[in-house]
């Protein structure tokens, strides 16, 4: 279980001009980008059992940015984000996050990553869980973790005895022990209902706005509505990588959804 948490150590109307994909595929891109950049892929490639996974993928994370990677399940989201996280294998490309090489030592208390299955102990009270994590990366301070996640008056209780939405809150603050500057999370609002969902997104926004840089994986394409910039993915290629409101703009539609089926229509 214990690997299921890692703390990196290992972890329809269309546009006609080519140069508009181009402008969409190259945001965050640029001089002024890098140096304002916490994660930086280039040229990433992954292949997996003679299976190319994913193909030439080239973007950037903005410190202190919420970035959406949506997409369909099977698309390459999760191996990509094992990528990030220096748990997966890259053929070719490169990852480096703050500067250094994805799977360095020195990112193992920066890097925070929590799976989409749930990555804690359900026989172990909430304190026990993050006091566990907390013991793991030799963190101290970390009593205010609850609180950020909304859990203050839930130390005592045993995670089997939360709802499905506090338990992803318990994950998420055990991802927070260290107090990381880059937070992968990959699909943790999935299951919730609505109003759990929004409730969670607020707290991402809230550790955004404290300079924490994260990106949400999710098949949930409205959720693009909460981020800074979404990536958008399939078959393990990048389609655009802008805000969504900047893409809904090129592509001429009015949600998330309509866009991306905007581009795979204008790239089929």
């Amino acid at each position: 279980m214990l690997s299921d948490m890692v703390i990196s150590s290992l972890s329809p109307c269309f546009y006609s001009q080519p140069l508009q994909i181009q402008h969409l595929l190259n945001y965050g891109g640029g001089m002024s980008a890098r140096t304002t950049a916490a994660v930086e892929v280039t040229d990433l490639h992954i292949t997996r059992a003679k299976n190319h996974i994913l193909h030439g993928l080239t973007f950037t994370l903005d410190k202190g940015s919420i970035t959406g990677l949506l997409g369909p399940s099977g698309c390459g989201k999760t191996t990509l984000i094992r990528a990030i996280v220096g748990s997966q294998r890259i053929t070719s490309g490169t990852i480096t996050i703050l500067g250094r090489p994805t799977g360095s030592a020195q990112l193992r208390t920066t890097v925070a990553y929590a799976t989409q299955n749930l990555s804690i102990y359900r026989d172990l009270t909430v304190m026990a869980n993050i006091t566990y994590f907390a013991r793991l990366y030799g963190a101290t301070d970390y009593d205010n973790v609850l609180e950020t996640v909304g859990l203050a008056d839930y130390r005592t209780t045993l995670v089997e005895n939360l709802s499905g939405g506090q338990a992803s809150r318990v994950s998420l603050a055990c991802a927070l022990v260290a107090h990381p500057q880059v937070l992968i999370l990959d699909e943790p609002t999935v299951g919730l209902d609505p109003v759990t969902r929004k409730s969670l997104w607020e707290v991402f926004r809230q550790l955004a706005d404290t300079g924490i840089t994260i990106m949400v994986s999710s098949h949930v394409l409205d959720e693009a509505n909460h981020c800074d910039n979404v990536i958008l993915m399939r078959r393990g290629r990048i389609l655009a990588h802008a805000p969504i409101d900047t893409i809904q703009q090129e592509t001429h539609t009015t949600n998330p959804e309509a866009a991306f089926l905007a581009y795979i229509a204008n790239n089929s």
